[in-house]
């Protein structure tokens, strides 16, 4: 499955893929529901516009919220992501480690 930024994606990739990005709020609705759980995913390092996730499935990761890097299993098509799995960036492990003296 291809994993892709949020602005990697164009209409060429639409199909089943992985979006890594920032969770954008507002977060709305349930996972559980007919319409799903809605926020947006931007890229991680840069400013980039944002694309739409509805998640339907099991309740998110415990550490999922804005600001939290994630990525979300699922299909793009028509300029948003129907997610299908999320999977929440333990941020200590992506960040640098103080140099040694």
């Amino acid at each position: 499955t291809p994993e892709l930024l949020p602005s990697q994606l164009t209409a060429a990739k639409t199909g089943k893929l992985s979006v890594v990005g920032t969770v954008v709020g507002p977060i709305v609705g349930d996972s559980h529901s007919s319409s799903g759980l809605r926020f947006g995913l931007k890229d991680i390092t840069k400013k980039s516009r944002v694309v739409h996730v509805v998640y339907r499935g099991d309740a998110p990761p415990p550490l999922f919220a804005v600001g939290r890097n994630v990525v979300v299993g699922g299909i793009y098509e028509n300029g948003s992501v129907t997610g299908s799995s999320i999977l929440t960036k333990c941020p200590s492990k992506y960040t640098a480690s103080p140099p040694k003296a």
